[in-house]
């Protein structure tokens, strides 16, 4: 979608832009807190359903960490997510191996080596607030900011020319 700097998205339209920038997968940036001790690692994203979605071990600390808070952020070049993060159950018992089937997709390596383990359970991510900095087609920086729970949006240009 292009946009110029004085144009109106709505909120539609910006999610449609955070989700066409994320594609069908990426490394992310995950971020994690308990009790005030704050974590940041990689995980390997899908995104389908207006969610993000990652694999992980139930056993690995950070997955510890999401089942005693499940408030996240993660990120990706210029798009930043806070989220809600739940546990949707072991990939291999997923009913419709949807997230199996894309991950072996889209994730090929991840896929190979990890997915087969019955530890590995999906991690399913809802955004709340959404940050993304960008240029439109004029070349003006400009962020967006997409409230989920509102189901509003705010573009705020950065620069004038």
């Amino acid at each position: 979608m292009k946009f110029s700097a004085d144009k109106n998205l709505t909120f539609d339209q910006a999610v449609e832009i955070m989700f066409d920038k994320l594609g069908d997968s990426k490394i992310m940036a995950l971020a994690s807190s308990v009790n005030d001790y704050v974590m940041v690692r990689n995980v390997s994203c899908l995104f389908y359903d207006h969610k993000i979605w990652f694999k992980t071990d139930k056993n690995f600390r950070k997955t510890q960490q999401l089942f005693k808070n499940p408030n996240v952020a993660l990120c990706w070049s210029g798009i930043q997510v806070e989220g809600t993060a739940q546990s949707k159950g072991l990939v291999v018992d997923e009913p419709d191996r949807r997230f199996e089937k894309l991950y072996e997709k889209y994730l090929w390596g991840s896929y190979n080596r990890y997915s087969h383990e019955d530890t590995e359970i999906i991690i399913e991510v809802t955004p709340k607030y959404v940050e993304i900095w960008d240029t439109c087609e004029d070349n003006y920086a400009f962020q967006i900011f997409i409230d989920f729970d509102k189901k509003s949006v705010e573009v705020k240009p950065y620069d004038q020319k």
